[in-house]
């Protein structure tokens, strides 16, 4: 008679004090399984899954090692923080994972106590963690914090002012490197060179044996003098490195899927380093699935798919991506004119730029993660008379602003700015959302701000940005597939701040910026059902605002309805300053500004948070028979 199988490890870890009680010779069948139970989990729901796969023996040591959540983990941008929510309490939530109501994709300090930091954005995990550190410090604390980077966020500079800072505070600080040699997309710049430098040369080749007995000698004793002595020698065997210049104690490279080898350096370094170290850790993203190790990059960010063949679901392609239009655009714009030059900040396949970059590959850069050089090394192309165009997602162009007002838009230099993700992203939830770019644009003085109101209009606006040599231009558009318009065989170049009329009515003005204008066009024809004749006009500019025809919607309707894809402060405020300037709210005109609601809304499918918002055709049309003081009941009397 067969022994009955044993009940499997993870189904015994419920919190890491679960993980902490098993033997450690039971961490790597435990890795295995949470391994398998990330790569079902993700088949079903879609999200993040490469970056996972390839910190699960990581994760699982930390919180063996470490007494979480007293220690503080952070975990950088979050795209690799799935195996860690399985066994921090979450594993019978883990398949709502970025489902409305269900999980976060990235941490989240309400959604757990052992998230002590949110993260979505890269490259902030070790000035969160020094925060933490000094402030622990500052309380009389002696809890550990850890802050887990990776490779392509350490090409950011934020996490450098860090790492200077904590160096000059000597802090007791732990910042391990999660080096993949890929990000999102393969490495760019000297730090990922330098990195696999450190890991692959053969200084490093020839002490690694060194090293490992150094490891196993440390083990039984180690403490500042030692530390520094040890530094000090192996600076003298390796040249030192960039982080023991910073004030960092360096270990590594080691290999991030050697528990044998993890544990013992946590350990150590939890035990008896006592000022800022530096872990360098080499691990392999996509590890253990081999549909994500052979393409690393395709299963970055994945939609459901078949665990046995690795396919992916694809969604029903009844119209071209926005982000396609854009690239096929820009491409044909191109080719007309070499000054077109092409930036993106580690986002070649999400901008599309990586399309152009197979056209053009001198003409495009990759900057890595690094939004605030992008801007201002586009500004200098400008200067040097080509037409940089700089791809950055809404949400990630924020962290650039400064350099978009000072280094562009006070010097009023011809930088285009093609901002994907406007509006709401879906499952990527509050921190990818693009709900501030026409607020924070519209308020540049020599700024020109465009939104696109389908593809057709989108291919119009590469064409006119491509054009306009007089300043700063942006245009905005979401993700997603069109709407299916007919396409022009090349954009034209529209009148900067020239809206356009699309339908003609006589009593109700909806007037749209952006993508919302099929719900508008839609809501016009209940309207009209309902005796409300209703004029639609597409803005297409924020700013310079088409005053001509704000003046004529204004005088010639009783009610108009402003609609954008943006938080208040935006578009519709721009309208309401007009209009109260012209006198025109003095003569019963009601004017209702409908835009994003005040408030960061967690992650849903996008119909369904556009319906909440009141965008949809029946929020429009509710508003206008509130604004008239009727009930939608009317509607159909």
């Amino acid at each position: 008679m067969s022994p009955a199988p044993s009940t499997p490890l993870l189904d015994k870890v419920r919190i890491p004090a679960d993980l902490r009680a098993l033997p450690e010779t039971d961490l790597p069948q435990l890795a295995t399984e949470l391994r398998t139970e990330l790569i079902d989990a993700v088949s079903q729901t879609g999200g993040h899954l490469g970056a996972g796969l390839g910190v699960v023996e990581l994760t699982v040591a930390l919180h063996y090692v470490f007494n979480t959540p007293d220690d503080k983990v952070i975990w950088d941008v979050g795209h690799q923080a799935y195996p860690h929510k399985i066994i921090t309490g979450r594993r019978d939530r883990i398949r709502t994972l970025r489902q409305e109501g269900g999980l976060s994709g990235f941490t989240k300090r309400d959604e757990s106590e052992y998230d002590p930091f949110g993260a979505a954005h890269s490259s902030t995990s070790i000035s969160a963690g020094l925060g933490m550190a000094v402030g622990r410090d500052l309380k009389g604390g002696t809890n550990n914090v850890i802050a887990v980077i990776g490779d392509g966020a350490m090409s950011a500079g934020m996490a450098y002012e860090a790492m200077n800072n904590a160096g000059a505070l000597d802090a007791r600080l732990i910042v391990i490197l999660n080096d993949n040699d890929m990000s999102i997309a393969p490495p760019s710049g000297a730090m990922s060179h330098y990195l696999a430098r450190l890991a692959s040369g053969k200084t490093y080749q020839g002490i690694r044996d060194f090293g490992k007995k150094l490891t196993s000698y440390l083990g039984k004793r180690m403490d500042r003098a030692v530390t520094r002595a040890v530094e000090h020698a192996r600076g003298y065997v390796t040249g030192g490195t960039l982080f023991e210049e910073m004030g960092f104690f360096h270990i590594g490279p080691i290999d991030g899927h050697n528990l044998e080898h993890l544990v013992p350096v946590l350990r150590n370094v939890r035990d008896h380093i006592t000022g800022p170290v530096l872990i360098h850790v080499v691990t392999q993203k996509g590890k253990g699935y081999a549909p994500a190790e052979a393409a690393a990059d395709k299963y970055h960010g994945v939609n459901k798919f078949d665990v046995i063949s690795g396919a992916q679901a694809k969604a029903p392609a009844n119209a071209p991506a926005y982000t396609k239009v854009f690239a096929e655009s820009l491409i044909q714009e191109a080719k007309l004119d070499d000054r077109i030059v092409a930036i993106t900040a580690a986002m070649p396949s999400g901008t599309g730029l990586d399309l152009f970059g197979e056209a053009f590959p001198t003409r495009t850069f990759d900057v890595g993660i690094a939004e605030q050089h992008a801007v201002t090394f586009a500004a200098g192309l400008a200067t040097e008379g080509l037409k940089p165009f700089t791809a950055i997602y809404s949400t990630f162009l924020q962290r650039a602003y400064d350099q978009v007002v000072h280094d562009v838009a006070i010097q009023k230099l011809p930088v285009r700015f093609p901002i994907d993700r406007a509006g709401y992203v879906g499952a990527d939830g509050p921190t990818h959302c693009g709900a501030f770019d026409i607020t924070y644009l519209a308020s540049l003085p020599n700024f020109v701000v465009m939104a696109a109101a389908d593809e057709a209009e989108l291919r119009h606006m590469v064409r006119t940005a491509a054009d306009y040599d007089e300043g700063p231009i942006s245009f905005r558009y979401p993700r997603g597939n069109g709407v299916g318009v007919e396409m022009p065989e090349r954009g034209k170049f529209l009148e900067i701040g020239k809206g356009r009329i699309v339908k003609e009515g006589t009593k109700i003005a909806l007037l749209s910026l952006g993508t919302r204008l099929a719900d508008c066009l839609a809501a016009a024809e209940e309207l009209d059902a309902a005796g409300l004749s209703t004029t639609v006009a597409d803005a297409r500019f924020a700013k310079p605002l088409d005053v001509d025809l704000l003046r004529r919607l204004a005088r010639e309707h009783e009610v108009l309805i402003t609609v954008e894809e943006g938080s208040i402060g935006g578009f519709g405020s721009h309208v309401l300053h007009q209009l109260a300037h012209d006198g025109l709210l003095d003569n019963g005109l009601k004017v209702r500004p409908l835009v994003l609601p005040d408030e960061f809304t967690d992650h849903g499918k996008p119909e369904k948070m556009y319906a909440r918002a009141g965008l949809d055709a029946a929020g429009i049309v509710r508003t206008v028979f509130t604004a008239l003081g009727r009930s939608t009941s009317a509607a159909s009397a």
